[in-house]
């Protein structure tokens, strides 16, 4: 387990805690859908660093895009840790996973 994959554990493990009123489904839905809930506030992010709302002009900088793309992939694999029992697994198998999108993609042999 890498550092990053026990850190990962961890905070998914007090996530786990926090919910744990809940019943099985709705504590796995609830992180599935914490993941869009992210996505929607890099988008948003995205948009007020570009300036594309002409009411409100420029909110964001780039530096706040990668933030917000950066909460994406903690969810996401903080989410993976929830399915994985905490294991720490979760960075290698994002590393397994980039290998065989390499292959796929004719990066790698």
């Amino acid at each position: 387990m890498t550092n990053l994959g026990a850190q990962l554990a961890e905070l998914s493990r007090w996530i786990d805690e926090a919910n744990s009123h809940r019943n099985p489904e709705a504590q796995l839905w609830g992180r599935v859908a914490k993941v869009s809930e992210e996505t929607g506030e890099a988008i948003a992010a995205l948009v007020g660093a570009i300036g594309q709302n002409s009411r409100k002009g420029f909110t964001h900088t780039t530096v706040d895009v990668v933030k917000e793309l950066l909460d994406v992939a903690v969810t996401a694999l903080a989410a993976v840790e929830h399915l994985v029992n905490n294991d720490g697994s979760c960075v290698s198998l994002l590393e397994s996973h980039v290998d065989g999108l390499m292959k796929r993609a004719g990066l790698a042999a």
